[in-house]
């Protein structure tokens, strides 16, 4: 599957969403995603597949820290405000299917998730999740 569609004047590929449109931003406050550009972008870089927009619950945080990702905690020395209940990140999909199988996953905005998170999560589970506007 590919992860990027056609650029109309040929420079950087456009990086699509699980709905198969360009990818939407996540967030700018904190700034998040894999490139720290506010989107879910992805590359071969990005190990963990910082793909999926999801809005944190105080259960995901606590989950993600008692395996392994203290999201919740500042660390100043890379920038990291922590996150609270409530903001927009850019997570791991392997991560997020984690808390999804114990029940601790959290909605997702999936005009901002990108396609690539689909290596790894089902879209039917994207959607049972998936922020209604």
């Amino acid at each position: 599957m590919s992860i990027n569609g056609s650029s109309p004047n040929g420079s950087k590929p456009i990086q699509l969403n699980v709905l198969g449109n360009p990818i939407e931003e996540c967030s700018i406050d904190p700034v998040t995603g894999f490139f720290r550009n506010g989107d879910c972008s992805t590359s071969p870089d990005d190990i963990g597949s910082h793909t999926v927009c999801a809005q944190v619950t105080r259960e995901f945080l606590e989950f993600s820290k008692a395996t392994g990702n203290d999201l919740s905690t500042p660390n100043p020395q890379f920038g990291f405000p922590g996150l609270q209940p409530g903001d927009f990140w850019c997570v791991c999909a392997p991560r997020w299917k984690e808390a999804l199988n114990a029940n601790c996953a959290c909605p997702v905005r999936l005009e901002s998730t990108h396609i690539g998170a689909l290596n790894f999560v089902d879209l039917s589970e994207l959607q049972l999740h998936a922020i209604k506007d």
